[in-house]
């Protein structure tokens, strides 16, 4: 089972199932266990706020990722909890820089902001991108 922890700002209207179950269909075919994630619609503030107090950068991003694990000195094991379920951490989406995003690609607005997710999900699962 793959629980999706979801929570928005409730001024951002955004499709809560839709973002759901592109998670859960991204992480389907990758665990076999009971598998929990966060995701978070934010406004640009906190982006910023967050951004200067975990990297150091005094502007907003489009998304951040927070692994429960550190995926650095990750070697095919995540902490093991004690009820069995695989907790990957927290991403944050910036429904401003999503907004944004999506005008100049021409896209959905929850497409993007599920695109940033997915994108997000890949850094709790270890797989990064040249800086």
């Amino acid at each position: 089972m793959i629980t999706v922890l979801f929570q928005t700002e409730t001024h951002y209207p955004v499709d809560r199932k839709k973002i759901k179950a592109a998670v859960v269909e991204a992480l389907g075919g990758k665990t076999k266990r009971a598998t929990e994630v966060s995701v978070s619609v934010i406004g640009d503030r906190m982006m910023k706020k967050l951004n200067h107090k975990y990297r150091n950068i005094i502007s907003t991003t489009d998304v951040l990722s927070f692994p429960l694990n550190d995926s650095s000195n990750y070697r095919g094991a995540f902490v093991e909890s004690p009820d069995n379920v695989l907790r990957l951490g927290d991403i944050l989406v910036s429904f401003p820089q999503a907004v944004k995003e999506a005008t100049e690609e021409n896209k959905l607005v929850d497409d993007k902001i599920i695109e940033l997710t997915l994108h997000g999900l890949n850094h709790l699962l270890g797989i990064h991108h040249p800086e």
